[in-house]
């Protein structure tokens, strides 16, 4: 009798974790697209901001122009493929 108790009552918590999961799964779901929107707009304006920074230095004629090049256009990359990624991942 100790046995059956003791397997009804697993099943029973295993059942509720699973609906706990699954609405944490939908919840997050719903944020995604905002959240990943937001990303893409910040890094468009600090792309904007960056590459009037690199036109300055190269107008001023810096010598260290290569690196801060690089450097605005790995950021810009790295925010594009961040929010492609987590959309990708979430199935969205």
């Amino acid at each position: 009798m100790a046995v059956i108790f003791a397997l009804t009552q697993t099943a029973a918590l295993a059942q509720s974790g699973v609906n706990g999961l699954n609405t944490a799964t939908t919840t997050l779901k719903t944020y995604i697209g905002p959240v990943t929107t937001a990303t893409l707009v910040i890094g468009g304006i600090v792309g904007l901001v960056g590459g009037l920074r690199v036109y300055s230095k190269w107008n001023s004629g810096d010598q260290d122009i290569n690196k801060e090049l690089m450097g605005w256009v790995g950021s810009c990359l790295f925010l594009v493929l961040s929010s492609l990624i987590v959309k990708a991942f979430f199935g969205l």
